[in-house]
Formats: C-alpha cells, sequence, structure tokens
C-alpha cells in the first residue's frame, strides 16, 4: 500500500468517512445478571463486557443502519444522491424480501443506488467491504455504502447463560469512494463448514412453523471450540493479510478485530507481537459482541477517541459463523 506513480488514476477505492449508531438502551452487567445465573465478575472476566446496547422496538435494522449511513456520509461530505451502490452486511434480518439495503438507501437519499444484501455473519463487515472496494476498482461503482448492523437479541434467547450476556445490537458504516492509491489491501478470506455446527441455530424456522412450541430459532455456540478456531487459525490469515498489503507490523497504527471476546482479542494481538504503540479495538467493553456491526463500530470509536488518526493504516479481521473469516488492511478514513 504504498504511494502511486506519478499520473496514477482514480481507480482504486479507499474508506472516505465512518459512522456508528449505537442504541439508546444500555444494559449493564448487574442487569444481565437478573435475567441470567451468573455474576457481574463471571461475565467480566470471562468476556470483557461491562455493558452492552439493547435496541428498542423503533431502533428496527434498516433505521440504525440508516443512522450509521448517515453519519458515515457527513464525515465523507458526500450527499446521497452521489451513492451508487448500497451493501447491507447482517445475519439477524428476519425479512426475506425486499433487501434490507434499499431501504437503507432511501432513508440515506441514495435511492435509485443499487441495495443488496450479505450474509456472512460475524465476518459480513469485511466480505462486504472487499466487496464494495472491488467494485469501484472494476469501475462498476464509484461511491458506496457498506454497512454492517444487527438485532442479536432477536435471535439469543435472553436466559441463556452462555450467550445472552455475550450479543448486543448495533450499527456501523463506511463510505468507500475512488482514490489514486490502494486504500483498501488485498482480502484474505475462507470458511470452514465441517465445523459450522459450532456456531448455529437451535432449529430452522420451518421447523418453527410446524412446531412452534419448543419456541423461535436461537443461537446456540461452543465457545470453547470456536476460541480454539480462532487463536489457531486467524494469526497466520492476519500475516497473509499483512503480506498481500505489503505491509509490516511497524507500520500499522491499529489492529480492529471482530470483538468477540476479549480473551479472544487480547491472545490474537499477543500471538500477531504488535508493538505496544498499536492501538487494539476493545469496543467489546461498552457495546458487547454486535457480530457484522463490530468492526465498524470499533472503528469508529478508535477514530473518535483519537487512538488512531486519518490515513494511517489498519488491520481489520471478521471470524464467527460458517465457520467463515476475513481481513485486510486499511487506511482510515
Amino acid at each position: 500500500m504504498s504511494a502511486p506513480p506519478p499520473g496514477a488514476r482514480d481507480d482504486h477505492a479507499r474508506l472516505l468517512g465512518v459512522g456508528a449508531y449505537r442504541p439508546r438502551r444500555s444494559v449493564d452487567n448487574s442487569e444481565m445478571c437478573r435475567r441470567i445465573d451468573s455474576t457481574e465478575e463471571w461475565i467480566l472476566t470471562r468476556s470483557g463486557i461491562r455493558s452492552r446496547r439493547f435496541a428498542e422496538d423503533d431502533e428496527t435494522l434498516e433505521y440504525m443502519a440508516g443512522e450509521a449511513a448517515g453519519k458515515a456520509l457527513a464525515y465523507a461530505g458526500i450527499d446521497g444522491a452521489e451513492v451508487d451502490t448500497v451493501i447491507t452486511a447482517s445475519m439477524t434480518n428476519l425479512v426475506q424480501t425486499p433487501p434490507l439495503a434499499a431501504g437503507v438507501a432511501t432513508l440515506t437519499g441514495a435511492n435509485g443506488a443499487a441495495a443488496f444484501d450479505l450474509s456472512a455473519a460475524c465476518a459480513g463487515f469485511c466480505h462486504a467491504l472487499e466487496v464494495g472496494s472491488a467494485l469501484i476498482r472494476s469501475g462498476s461503482a464509484r461511491n458506496t455504502l457498506v454497512i454492517g448492523v444487527e438485532r442479536s437479541t432477536d435471535i439469543v434467547a435472553p436466559d441463556d447463560r452462555t450467550v445472552a450476556f455475550l450479543f448486543a445490537d448495533g450499527a456501523g458504516a463506511v463510505v468507500l469512494g475512488p482514490g489514486p492509491e490502494p486504500g483498501v489491501g488485498p482480502v484474505v478470506w475462507g470458511s470452514d463448514g465441517e465445523k459450522g455446527d459450532a456456531l448455529d441455530m437451535t432449529r430452522t424456522w420451518p421447523e418453527f412453523v410446524s412446531d412452534p412450541a419448543p419456541g423461535q430459532p436461537v443461537i446456540r455456540m461452543d465457545g470453547r471450540r470456536i476460541f480454539r478456531w480462532v487463536v489457531e487459525g486467524m494469526v497466520d490469515v492476519a500475516h497473509q493479510a499483512l503480506d498481500n498489503a505489503g505491509v509490516t507490523l511497524d507500520e500499522l497504527s491499529a489492529f480492529i478485530p471482530h470483538q468477540a471476546n476479549a480473551r479472544i482479542i487480547r491472545m490474537l494481538a499477543e500471538r500477531l507481537g504488535l508493538p505496544e504503540r498499536v492501538a487494539v479495538a476493545d469496543d467489546i467493553a461498552e457495546s458487547g459482541n454486535t457480530c457484522a456491526a463490530s468492526v465498524p463500530l470499533a472503528m469508529e470509536r478508535l477514530l473518535a477517541q483519537g487512538r488512531a488518526g486519518r490515513g494511517e493504516l489498519a488491520l481489520l479481521m471478521g471470524f464467527g459463523a460458517g465457520l467463515g473469516y476475513s481481513a485486510q488492511v486499511v487506511r482510515l478514513p
């Protein structure tokens, strides 16, 4: 991701803006312990989470995505009418049609833009970022909104002590546009469906329709298997993403992995051997695990806190159900 030669064209993709929406209601660990059989200390030690945001009825996926996208557009100084593509990543949209992205496009003044949804669970935002970047590089798009948004509380059993304290709601968005140098490095991505049962749903929606008595489908997760998979495999993925971008650890200003669990984040940072000056995103503490929204939410918080600066390099990484993953180096907006 070096400087372009003289006379280079604007045929690369770069991040122009970032925005976030965190639901109004904050739920701390003491409140969680009134729902599940646990203690505040256990939750904090196991996950690093102190509080998380739960969406109210009026904070729909479309509304939260639109709010985050609007802030990203304002950051970038771009009007919605200039957006030609909207990509929404989510695993919690319970509406089959129309696409969530079409409604978000209308809310942001981008009505008429190509709009589609992408589902890759917690790797969804990084997947969508690559798709948006590729569209710009190919000339098929110019200004693209990429949004990660989740209402995880819609698909989590509120009394399940294994996951209820982890998952939360929110939205994060970025604006992608053309630039003379690469602002989004080559993606490294993949999946291991053979291990898909490590994070899946308790039943299918057709099974629920056929027999509602056992309850709607909700998330179930084998946390130990997920932890081992991440710490054993994602370090190599991170190094490959750095190599593909021609970037060294010393050139990074920030590491922004999926906010799954503070222990996972800490372990990845240690095994990567990140220099101490590299800011490691820790939005998990106040936002919980927001699945496809977690990377852009964490990016927005780092920039707002001044822990990373515009134009600096960051390593992004998403991983989760599927078992899917993606990672890329970006220049922060």
